[in-house]
């Protein structure tokens, strides 16, 4: 599977692609100061990546989503309840799709299978495609008009948002150590970015990419993804809830919604339409799959199957937290040979539990003639099972 690797860049921030993730499409529902997100759909349905959802316009929703081992451009018609795909680049994928001002067409990151990294224009019809910025390590993109692009770019090992004047190919760099969540304020001529500089708690900042001004718009703690509505007010995501908060009036973040559904979790990007009346949403599925995953090849004795879901440095303990060992290896070692040596091995699940990252199983263990009860606690990190406790 075509990992998504910006090869150059070290921070947690950035896509993983062993996560598995999905877009949820909600309606927003407006009662005074109070909001409800209804008429919920995943409109992704997809094993594997998918991610970076853009309003096209009322109707089209664009995200980058995986498929055969690459990810490609999809659209999703909100109307007829169709996905399409744009393109398929077969030896490349694209990530972070967005409409061109004044353009039918639309705008990517492509990231080819030889790591080079590129910014390009695709036909919004036929797919076809042409670079737009060949000098550039361009990460995260947000036009502001047909000519300007303000976009957080790979320099060395950080990313710095650059203000691409594309008539004049003039480059300006106008802040360093920034986020990859860039969007365009309601109503001004101002672009948002998220500031890193200070690695306590992180800052929301307007740019006037006309002027290149800065100013602090708030602290945002270390939420990493937010979007605005049309009203002014900031959304943010965290966990598996979004926060809003208006600048102009508000001393303090509230509650916008707080999901309930055990597939959405650690939710990141969020869009919202042009009239703010739509809005999707990325998030982790239940940490369940994964549990399941390794059960299943537990149940079929397929060591490779059974070690996927685990994280390389995955630590494994005996109730409640003595360490037992550490690493995908040595879980190999100790699995690999009791799998040859057990050919009754069964394990049936008799309950489980799942509570935000950690999955609790309680099972009925067949082995070498003999059947117990056994408890193991999972807990997801990124995507991966990083600990198990057994009891």
């Amino acid at each position: 599977m075509k990992k998504i690797l910006f090869l150059f860049l070290f921070i947690t921030s950035l896509i993983t692609a062993q996560v598995n993730t999905e877009i949820h499409l909600f309606d927003i529902e407006v009662s005074g100061d109070n909001y409800k997100l209804i008429n919920g759909k995943n409109i992704s349905n997809n094993k594997g990546y998918d991610s970076q959802p853009y309003f096209y316009n009322d109707n089209l929703v664009l995200f980058a989503s995986e498929r055969n081992g690459q990810t490609d451009i999809a659209k999703y018609n909100i109307r007829d309840h169709q996905l399409i795909y744009i393109n398929n680049t077969k030896n490349g994928g694209e990530y972070s799709p967005q409409k061109i001002p004044n353009s039918k067409n639309v705008s990517a990151v492509r990231l080819d299978d030889d790591g080079l990294q590129r910014f390009y224009e695709y036909n919004f019809k036929t797919g076809k495609d042409k670079e737009i910025i060949p000098d550039l390590k361009v990460a995260y993109p947000a036009w502001f008009d047909k000519n300007t692009l303000v976009a957080s770019v790979i320099v060395h090992d950080s990313l710095h948002l650059i203000v691409s004047d594309l008539k004049k190919k003039i480059y300006t760099t106008v802040a360093k150590i920034v986020g990859r969540s860039i969007h365009k304020i309601p109503n001004t001529n101002l672009v948002s970015f998220i500031s890193k500089e200070n690695k306590d708690y992180w800052l929301l900042k307007s740019l006037n990419p006309e002027t290149k001004e800065i100013k602090v718009i708030t602290s945002i703690g270390k939420s990493e993804d937010i979007t605005w509505l049309i009203n002014g007010t900031l959304l943010m995501s965290m966990g598996n809830s979004i926060y809003k908060f208006n600048p102009k009036k508000d001393k303090k973040p509230n509650l916008f919604f707080r999901f309930i559904d055990e597939n959405i979790n650690n939710i990141s990007r969020i869009s919202v339409n042009s009239l703010s009346t739509k809005i999707a949403i990325v998030s982790e599925v239940s940490p369940e799959y994964l549990a399941e995953e390794q059960l299943a090849g537990y149940n079929n004795r397929n060591i490779d199957a059974f070690l996927k879901p685990f994280a390389k440095d995955v630590k494994v303990y005996n109730f409640p937290n003595k360490l037992s060992y550490e690493g995908i290896e040595k879980m190999r070692k100790r699995y690999e040979s009791f799998f040859k040596n057990t050919p009754d091995l069964h394990c049936k699940l008799l309950k489980r539990i799942v509570y935000k990252d950690q999955v609790i199983d309680h099972e009925l263990v067949t082995a070498n003639g003999s059947t117990f009860k056994a408890v193991a606690i999972y807990k997801m990190e990124n995507g991966k099972i990083v600990s198990v406790t057994f009891m």
